[in-house]
């Protein structure tokens, strides 16, 4: 049996800005995980999920597709992963099989909180991942992130595939979105092992050493976002305020920059600057564009960090789920996590994961 794992995520900056194509954004991996086993079949394929054993799923091979005696299911980023790392196999030459595939999940709590750790990546990452290695495809970083973004970005239809480069390489990233009205028709136009060789357009990822004296903090609020909701309404409001948007998106390139230049340098100070500038034009956007991202709990939660002399701000959408906060001094860890606690914000004991 081949058993494989992909982390969730959370960004520190640079959300919303960085679904438009080459914009920055500074994502983690954490030691939360997506876990998938596979193990060959004689003749009826299975997937199976811990977390959706109601609706688990059985297949068949009639050559070279799958058929599926489901026709309502929960795993479309699961069979879309399928789909195309099976292609990309067949391409180099190998024979498909039927297997069992199962999955599991920490991202979300065993009673069912969703903390918005990006669990439809993790889980497209995994599923190519156990695959890859099920048919000793032996990609590298680059075609494992690349067969997961397009498999992620056929379900999805939006989105900056950060979440999916952080369930790849884990660890800190510096991200820059990649075009993906590219994608949408270089897929039609090349075949996928053009495609995974091709340099893509905007897209760049690049690993972060943090500063040693940099603790990172996670607060959850107990509520869920729907990031896809959120990131719709700012596209209509782009639409309509244009010139404020255009405004927003040069600041938070400069902000951004500015940021992953601290971790260049090692300098925490000009990272937790950068944090605070980030918050601040994330409340402008929510401003212009008539959204909530920064709830009544999550302001507690950057408030409370920000007179412990940390930064704070949302992470990912807003609107619920988690806001982040980065400590330079340890001393004020513990009095941070009470006070959060005492607001009703609930501290996750997760850390940066890097393999």
């Amino acid at each position: 049996m081949i058993k494989v794992k992909a982390p969730g995520k959370l960004y520190i900056a640079g959300e919303y800005a960085v679904v438009e194509n080459g914009y920055p954004a500074v994502l983690v991996a954490l030691d939360q995980f997506v876990y998938v086993s596979i193990e060959k079949s004689a003749s009826l394929g299975s997937i199976v999920s811990k977390q959706y054993e109601e609706n688990s799923i059985y297949w068949r091979r009639e050559g070279q597709e799958l058929v599926f005696d489901n026709r309502d299911n929960p795993f479309h980023y699961i069979l879309a992963a399928i789909k195309l790392t099976e292609e990309y196999a067949r391409s180099l030459g190998k024979v498909l099989d039927c297997y069992h595939l199962k999955i599991d999940s920490q991202l979300d709590s065993p009673d069912g909180k969703k903390y918005g750790l990006g669990s439809s990546a993790a889980v497209t990452v995994a599923t190519v991942k156990a695959l890859c290695a099920y048919y000793d495809l032996k990609p590298t970083k680059e075609i494992l992130f690349k067969l997961a973004a397009i498999a992620h970005f056929e379900v999805q239809g939006n989105g900056s595939l950060g979440d999916v480069a952080a369930s790849v390489y884990g660890g800190w990233l510096a991200y820059h979105s990649l075009n993906r009205d590219w994608l949408i028709l270089a897929r039609q136009k090349y075949s996928l092992k053009q495609l995974l060789a091709m340099d893509w357009p905007d897209l760049s990822i690049e690993e972060l050493t943090p500063p040693k004296d940099l603790t990172l903090l996670i607060g959850w609020t107990g509520s869920p976002a729907s990031t896809s909701h959120l990131v719709d309404a700012v596209g209509l409001s782009k639409a309509e305020k244009q010139a404020k948007y255009q405004e927003f998106l040069k600041a938070s390139k400069s902000c951004l920059t500015n940021m992953i230049a601290g971790f260049k340098t090692n300098s925490p100070a000009e990272i937790l600057t950068q944090v605070k500038v980030n918050r601040d034009l994330l409340v402008k956007l929510a401003s212009f564009s008539g959204l909530n991202i920064e709830t009544p709990l999550l302001k507690t939660l950057i408030e409370t960090a920000t007179d412990l002399g940390g930064a704070a701000k949302t992470s990912g959408a807003g609107g619920g789920d988690c806001g982040i906060a980065l400590l330079t001094d340890t001393n004020q860890v513990s009095t941070l996590i009470n006070r959060w606690q005492a607001a009703g914000i609930e501290p996750l004991a997760f850390n940066v994961y890097k393999e």
